[in-house]
């Protein structure tokens, strides 16, 4: 069991409306202030989309430079950035998010339905993903949205090696519709499958909308880290929307806490992950 909890903040995806979620952000200026307010809080990772300026979902080059250098200089989070984007975005473009060189980017393990739409993973993209993180040092978090990506993965390892860092981290993203459910027999069936992967592989798990308390308890419970924000969850409880991610990120790490398992610092978390 391990001892303390990795806390990543996601705090803003590419699905949600500014127009219909108003606490989302998505400026620089309102990214800085949602990642400083979480790390005092007691996140250690931050998981990053950005937007343009009519807050829609990009993966402008620039724009990600400059969100990868101000969050550095800002803040002493882990920066990771979703090689995911939106549904809608090329393989070429997702490649490039690697060119900001964040400490960390998304490495999602198959395709999956999303909702009505279908986000897309090739194989053949998955694998110059890896291989290219591999290159330039950055380390994968493996996204697991199904049991077959464990699968998938344990392929990808046996192929082509193991990660930057030498260690594994992966993260259940449960409750999605299309993907596997946000419940605790699934996250139990998910963890058995670990055994399959390199030994001292972790991972954390995610609970999008309303499976998100049984998700954040059945991962702590197994000995799993926690990955919160307005990317998956922007109601509170019934009725009561999210104010901002800070609301998530506390609730999570009384959850932490009560487990006795509080948060890992960002050296920690570093050192756990092989940064």
């Amino acid at each position: 069991m391990t001892t303390g909890t990795l806390i990543t903040v996601a705090p803003t995806g590419a699905e949600s409306a500014k127009a219909e979620v108003p606490a989302l952000p998505v400026t620089l200026d309102e990214l800085l202030l949602t990642a400083k307010e979480c790390e005092a809080l007691g996140a250690a990772v931050i998981h990053v989309h950005i937007r343009d300026d009519e807050a829609r979902p990009t993966l402008d080059p620039v724009r990600l430079a400059d969100t990868v250098a101000a969050l550095r200089e800002s803040t002493d989070l882990i920066v990771q950035l979703s090689s995911g984007g939106a549904v809608t975005d090329p393989e070429a473009a997702r490649l490039a998010v690697l060119d900001a060189r964040p400490d960390m980017a998304s490495c999602t393990m198959g395709t999956v339905n999303f909702g009505d739409d279908v986000f897309l993973n090739r194989w053949e993209f998955i694998v110059d993903l890896h291989t290219r993180m591999q290159e330039r040092g950055i380390v994968p978090e493996y996204e697991i949205f199904d049991l077959g990506h464990l699968t998938a993965l344990q392929r990808l390892l046996g192929k082509y090696g193991l990660p930057a860092g030498g260690h594994v981290h992966v993260d259940f993203v449960m409750g999605v519709p299309g993907g596997m459910p946000g419940t605790t027999e699934t996250l139990v069936a998910a963890h058995r499958m670990l055994r399959d992967l390199p030994e001292g592989t972790t991972f954390s798990a995610t609970g999008v909308g309303r499976s998100t308390i049984p998700v954040l308890l059945a991962s702590l419970s197994t000995g799993g880290h926690l990955r919160v924000g307005m990317e998956d969850t922007v109601t509170y409880a019934k009725g009561r929307p999210v104010e901002s991610n800070m609301q998530l990120v506390a609730r999570a790490v009384g959850f932490a806490q009560l487990a006795q398992r509080p948060p890992l610092t960002t050296t920690e978390a570093r050192s756990l992950l092989g940064l």
